[in-house]
């Protein structure tokens, strides 16, 4: 058998990448890359447990085929599949939506900045000249005395809520929040600030399913 070139090996700092071709038939596939473990790489085949990543880019592949190319990637040597995966299935897995916030614990104090990309909730206190910047939604499970940017990278559909909503300013997107004193409510329910037609406005937590419409399903 001559060699084909349907099959590509990179090494990778967590080991190798199998990178197969999309468009030949899988059988051919299966036979080349039993081919080159055999004949050409036997080199990698030594020495400690090797990590094996499968990329079969466009191509679909059913259970039984992924098990029949971990069975020949296997029986050679000491290699071990980690993982077999198509473009699409890493797009898929790229595209998922967290499934909640990022939470942080303590206390922002006069001076530091957090930033994060998503949504985050601060088991604490941001005290005035302290800083959160977040693309998603900001919770302050506590006192809410600095600054808040929700939406930094240009969302206007996300909030700022917190527990004592006494901020030095909040900011969602490009708008920014009027003084404080405009709109404290000075109640000790918890609040939170979203946008209306372009403009910055507050509301109880309880409030927040006339915005978000998830219910609760029991």
């Amino acid at each position: 058998m001559t060699e084909k070139q349907h099959i590509m090996i990179k090494g990778v700092k967590e080991g190798l990448v199998f990178l197969l071709d999309d468009k030949c038939e899988f059988a051919v596939l299966l036979d080349e890359l039993q081919y080159k473990l055999e004949k050409t790489h036997q080199q990698l085949l030594t020495g400690p447990l090797v990590h094996v990543h499968v990329k079969l880019g466009a191509r679909q592949l059913g259970e039984d085929d992924k098990e029949r190319i971990k069975s020949v990637i296997r029986s050679q040597g000491n290699l071990m599949v980690q993982s077999i995966e198509s473009a699409l299935e890493a797009q898929d897995m790229a595209n998922q939506i967290p499934t909640g916030p990022h939470v942080i614990t303590g206390i922002v104090r006069s001076g530091q900045t957090i930033e994060h990309d998503g949504d985050l909730l601060l088991a604490g206190d941001l005290n005035p000249g302290g800083t959160i910047l977040c693309s998603g939604d900001i919770y302050v499970m506590g006192a809410l005395r600095g600054v808040a940017h929700a939406g930094v990278n240009g969302r206007t559909d996300v909030i700022i809520a917190a527990s004592l909503m006494r901020p030095t300013q909040l900011r969602i997107a490009d708008v920014i929040s009027r003084p404080p004193e405009e709109w404290m409510s000075g109640d000790a329910a918890m609040e939170f600030a979203y946008l209306y037609e372009g403009s910055m406005q507050i509301d109880k937590i309880t409030q927040l399913f006339r915005l978000r419409n998830n219910p609760i399903k029991v």
